[in-house]
């Protein structure tokens, strides 16, 4: 197993780092379950975040009433714009993670790089809780390509939390470079572009071409977990297929594409864009007959709904137009609905 240090934290860990918001999805006895497999398997770094509803809870349950808290990393995040919630957040996540401290501990979802002496206080708070031990080191994460730049140039943060995976721009890939310079630990979320990348092995031996970041994988299943661990022993390589592969999975998901990120939302209409603007791709690359339910009818239903109003693309981090983008995606699956394309 490959060993990852995040800069200057220090933190080290080995190579597959465990996503925890999925296992809000699923019941308290079957995340324990699947957080405590992990551990067995080898995982010791685990991301939750206060907005993430129960993870933490459930992070807690496996690892603290185990006797396992002192043998992994535990980072987790608050969207707090103000000291008072940020107090708030921290001592919430500490007592439903059962823990006197956070490992890491990240401003999430920025949209600012917060400093010292702004007006804000954020940043002042993070030194402050540092100073009293609750927290042991300072991240950050960010959607926004500017944004993240200021941040690792600023050289206050110990880690960035940025998308990463084989679809990633040019400009997006320079980040990982940076925060080598910068000795900042990067930490890689979306490594399946949220259920676009359907190879693990392409995903993986993608992030193996990087020695300073660390992938954490969105695990709800026991079956997903299994396959990330498999890789703990037996990494897959960048190889010619591999490369071939990824060749041609960027030139077919080149141009405009909803990557979920969700910083568009919330829409005033309802729409949940951040899946119904990539539901043509969802259905050609993630099939599944549950997205024709009528559950999901009534979602994309709610496109002709749209006021035009573009809030939406003033927020996108990938600047996309976003109305039009939903319209195309209403047009394909009502093709789909209609027989006009197969659906396994």
């Amino acid at each position: 197993m490959r060993q990852i240090t995040l800069g200057k934290s220090g933190i080290t860990a080995v190579q597959n780092g465990f996503g925890a918001l999925p296992i809000q999805r699923v019941s308290a006895d079957e995340a324990v379950k699947i957080l405590r497999k992990a551990y067995e398997g080898g995982m010791r770094y685990f991301d939750t975040a206060r907005a993430y509803t129960d993870s933490e809870e459930k992070l807690g349950r496996a690892f603290s009433e185990a006797g396992l808290r002192d043998k992994i990393f535990i980072a987790t995040k608050t969207t707090a714009t103000t000291p008072e919630k940020f107090r708030e957040d921290l001592d919430t996540s500490l007592t439903k993670l059962q823990t006197d401290h956070i490992d890491l501990y990240q401003l999430h979802m920025v949209s600012q790089c917060y400093r010292p002496g702004d007006g804000t206080g954020l940043y002042e708070c993070m030194l402050k809780a540092k100073e009293e031990g609750k927290i042991r080191h300072i991240g950050v994460t960010a959607h926004k390509l500017m944004v993240a730049r200021e941040l690792i140039e600023s050289d206050l943060y110990e880690t960035l939390q940025f998308p990463l995976s084989y679809l990633s721009s040019d400009k997006e890939l320079e980040l990982v470079r940076m925060c080598r310079e910068h000795n900042m630990g990067y930490i890689a979320m979306k490594g399946l572009a949220g259920g676009l990348i359907n190879r693990s092995d392409a995903a993986m031996a993608f992030m193996m071409q990087f020695d300073n970041v660390m992938p954490i994988w969105g695990i709800q299943k026991e079956s997903e977990l299994d396959e990330w661990l498999s890789y703990m022993d037996n990494t897959p390589e960048m190889n010619s297929e591999i490369r071939a592969f990824i060749e041609k999975e960027k030139n077919e998901l080149s141009g405009d594409f909803c990557r979920g990120c969700g910083y568009c939302m919330p829409c005033p209409m309802g729409i949940k864009i951040n899946n119904c603007a990539r539901m043509s791709l969802m259905l050609r690359r993630a099939p599944s007959k549950s997205w024709l339910s009528k559950e999901w009818q009534d979602e994309m239903a709610k496109i002709d709904t749209c006021i035009n109003c573009r809030a939406c693309t003033t927020k996108c981090p990938y600047e996309l137009s976003t109305p039009e983008l939903l319209k195309k995606n209403y047009e394909d699956y009502k093709k789909v609905l209609a027989g006009e394309v197969l659906v396994e």
